[in-house]
């Protein structure tokens, strides 16, 4: 990319950035928003296709809703880019022949068009069964919303798929720019987790989500979290902050920082590598300075206080072991085994800052004193206390999720529409309903063929990142990326055992793209 073109991109950013936090910290008025979205529209359609992807990857945690009307202003500035991007590159004639082609193939051999594009031919019958699974729904309205939500989240990961094929440089630009916008939220967690000292429990409620989230979201999700949110881990009179950042809440958060951690990691460690290098000249070599957000990035997910993502770390570890063990197997040579042992070696410091958890729990917040300094001790033994209201809540609900999935095995009870399996007003999906699983969401919503689809889908994912890894030879920033993506997605797949915060759009689009950038590597899926 031309030194102009680069220029261009980042002076838009910051004014974005400028523009989207004088919004949220009410300096300038909502209505301020549509100018930034015909602006950022002028750019992504005048702009190479590929700098509009990359600016959007930059972009993700910093899209705003739009204050279309006072009852209409929850659409978000992401919808719309992601749907300019989609069309400019689907009205590409160099995009255009091909889909021809594929279509043809499709109608003439569909089993071969399966073998030879397996993922685009799972995720099609995945949404074949999405549509279906509407038929079942008590709301087809709910359903029909849902889907094109997918659709919508999903168009981005697919022109970024087609970009990746066809260039290995627009591989290593859109890993370095993802670490940008997880590196800058951890930031915000952390001056969010400041400012806990300076307000009390009711300022910072009014300020995080009459204000800040307000802009973010819209007034609906403003509302809720006022009423109900999971930024506080509560023990009698005591509470602590479970951080968030700019996101809804306290479960989407940790999930984007963990995908994004490949690549703050390949941006830090890739200098490291070389063809000739053993573990021990790594552990000695210095790496970038950018390695110091690491430990700040760990730190705020340990800070989110979401259980789940503590418990999937201990998960990682057997992961780590089995992926020694197939290397071993399948004779990896020594360089890559010592690629990712180091790598692997990272999941140290997100144990050791437990420790600081431990004193940042304990402290005084919210102008308040805290009584007992064990707040913190005990929000982690209750992850195995089952009689715990929320874990007893969890197993309920697991419980009806299963019932509901034998009940409903086929298309389930309709996507969308998982307040019907618990029994709850279906108002209640906005609100975030669900089986607290990500797997037992999707067979209690689209039925069992659903969830093995699915399932087929990240089997494929990690083996994929599996493969990209031992057979990069060309790129050093690659080869870390994949080697911490083995690590981190998997946590992610493991968290969502407990939750289906992926299916928050800021954490989807990085999943979309983090898939892209696997799958976009060489073979044709």
């Amino acid at each position: 990319m031309s030194s102009r073109k680069s220029y261009i991109l980042n002076i838009l950013f910051v004014i974005q950035l400028a523009v989207v936090g004088l919004v949220i910290t009410g300096v300038l008025p909502r209505s301020a928003v549509p100018f930034l979205v015909a602006l950022l529209a002028i750019y992504v359609l005048s702009a190479e296709l590929e700098d509009g992807v990359i600016f959007f990857a930059r972009s993700i945690p910093f899209f705003v809703a739009i204050p279309i009307t006072t009852d209409f202003d929850s659409l978000n500035i992401w919808r719309i880019l992601s749907g300019l991007i989609f069309l400019k590159w689907l009205l590409r004639k160099d995009t255009l022949d091909p889909i021809f082609k594929e279509v043809a193939l499709l109608i003439k051999k569909p089993i071969i068009f399966f073998k030879e594009h397996r993922i685009f031919s799972l995720t099609l019958l995945l949404l074949i069964l999405a549509v279906a699974s509407a038929a079942q729904a008590d709301s087809f309205m709910l359903a029909a919303k849902r889907t094109i939500y997918f659709i919508n989240l999903s168009l981005i990961g697919i022109v970024a798929y087609d970009l990746l094929k066809k260039s290995d440089n627009f591989t290593q630009r859109l890993i370095k720019n993802i670490s940008i916008p997880v590196i800058i939220v951890a930031l915000v967690g952390m001056a969010q987790l400041a400012s806990t000292y300076f307000m009390d429990i009711f300022q910072f409620v009014d300020f995080w989500a009459g204000k800040v989230e307000l802009g973010l979201f819209g007034s609906a999700w403003a509302n809720i979290a006022l009423k109900a949110n999971t930024w506080f881990a509560y023990y009698g009179s005591q509470l602590s902050l479970r951080m968030f950042s700019l996101f809804p809440d306290s479960h989407s958060f940790p999930i984007f920082l963990l995908l994004g951690l490949p690549a703050v990691l390949a941006v830090s460690l890739h200098k490291l590598v070389g063809a000739q290098n053993s573990l021990k000249t790594i552990f000695f070599a210095r790496a970038s300075l950018l390695i110091a957000f690491v430990p700040i990035i760990f730190l705020a997910a340990i800070l989110s206080g979401t259980r789940g993502i503590w418990v999937a770390g201990l998960g990682v570890l057997v992961v780590v072991l089995g992926i020694f063990w197939i290397m071993k197997k399948q004779g990896a040579g020594e360089r890559q085994k010592d690629i990712f042992k180091y790598v692997a070696s990272y999941l140290a410091i997100f144990f050791l800052l437990f420790g600081v958890a431990y004193y940042i729990f304990a402290s005084n917040q919210f102008q308040v004193s805290k009584g007992d300094a064990a707040i913190f001790g005990r929000r982690v033994r209750s992850v195995l206390d089952i009689s715990e209201t929320s874990n007893a809540r969890r197993i309920e609900i697991w419980r009806d999720s299963i019932k509901s999935t034998i009940k409903h095995p086929l298309l389930g009870v309709g996507i969308g529409n998982f307040p019907v399996v618990v029994g709850e007003d279906l108002a209640r999906a906005k609100a975030g309903s669900s089986a607290h699983n990500l797997y037992l969401n999707i067979a209690a919503e689209m039925g069992i063929l659903a969830l093995i689809l699915a399932l087929w889908f990240l089997w494929l994912l990690l083996k994929k990142t599996f493969d990209n890894f031992l057979e990069n030879r060309n790129s050093k920033l690659e080869t870390i990326y994949f080697a911490s993506a083995l690590i981190f997605i998997p946590w992610v797949l493991i968290y969502s055992l407990t939750d289906v915060a992926i299916f928050d759009e800021r954490a989807f689009l990085l999943f979309a793209i983090t898939c892209a950038v696997i799958f976009g590597q060489n073979k044709t899926d």
